[in-house]
């Protein structure tokens, strides 16, 4: 039964179903993304969960070519903007949250409660031409910040 392979690996055949409960699993120090569909089988969108551990955030980032969407689905967390994160939104479940393109950004789990949501990063020029594939990108994000890839990529999961 196929799983969440990349475009390359699946062959041509075009993929319309991801199933979120076959997800591939990447445990950064700062947070856990599930991917449910790469950017490889898509023109121009990726999507995967994102779980934060009370207390956890993602580094302030910024994505100049893409419009971040995220659901909430579980916890309550603190939306950061700016370069040094002092503008903040709270998020609670239920809440759909738009990052626009080139916006400074990170979600920190608040609260004693883990943070999920579901996040849809939508390209606006079309895939990324040198990180082509999540696996491309999450390897420069390892390099950018010192992490370990290996121990980065667990490889698949389930739902989060």
């Amino acid at each position: 039964m196929p799983g969440n392979e990349t475009g390359a690996e699946a062959g041509a055949a075009t993929r319309y179903v991801f199933r979120t409960d076959r997800t591939l699993r990447y445990r950064f120090p700062t947070h856990t993304n599930l991917l449910i569909m790469d950017r490889a089988d898509a023109a121009t969108s990726e999507a995967f969960w994102v779980i934060l551990e009370p207390g956890e955030a993602p580094p302030i980032h910024v994505h100049p070519d893409a419009e971040q969407v995220y659901f909430v689905t579980e916890g309550e967390a603190a939306l950061r903007i700016g370069a040094d994160g002092s503008e903040s939104h709270e998020v609670h479940v239920g809440d759909f949250v738009r990052v626009p393109p080139g916006t400074p950004h990170s979600v920190k789990a608040v609260g004693d409660r883990r943070v999920v949501y579901l996040s849809i990063d939508c390209f606006t020029g079309g895939r990324p031409a040198v990180e082509s594939t999540w696996e491309r990108h999450v390897r420069a994000m390892c390099d950018t910040n010192g992490w370990s890839f290996p121990e980065v990529s667990q490889g698949p999961a389930g739902a989060p």
